[in-house]
């Protein structure tokens, strides 16, 4: 398993584990106290549901949405910066060398009979030489 694929499982771990915990301080434990105190554990159960729901919030933020926001970026600024003679490999996983760049699209090589295709930038997946080792 990848360290970003734990990190996603612990983070729905922690997440359903503070929801269990907002659901349990939800009920009281007691309901045979006295009325004056009912009322102060109410407005204690109340802030501390507010600050599992912020906890909650903020761990979804930093585990899922900012690493998923810095990947597009990252592939972005690298579909912005394509070259002619760089060596990439589309989605599908054809790869060649390309030779025309337009605004949206660009124009490859893919072998030495000189086969050519064009895609769009957003099917490019990845610049440079692959190699065959298992990541």
């Amino acid at each position: 398993m990848k360290f970003s694929s734990f990190i996603r499982v612990l983070a729905l771990v922690l997440m359903v584990a503070v929801a269990a915990l907002m659901v349990s301080g939800c009920v009281p434990a007691d309901t045979t106290a006295a009325g004056g105190a009912d009322a102060t554990a109410a407005a204690g159960g109340g802030i501390s549901m507010i600050i599992m729901m912020v906890v909650l919030i903020a761990v979804f933020y930093f585990f899922m949405i900012r690493p998923e926001n810095k990947k597009k970026k990252k592939l972005q600024q690298m579909r912005d910066s394509l070259s002619v003679g760089d060596t990439i490999t589309t989605i599908g996983g054809i790869m060649g060398k390309i030779v025309s760049v337009k605004d949206d699209s660009i124009v490859f090589e893919t072998s030495e009979d000189r086969v050519r295709m064009q895609v769009t930038k957003w099917a490019v997946s990845s610049v440079g030489k692959q190699t065959d080792e298992p990541v």
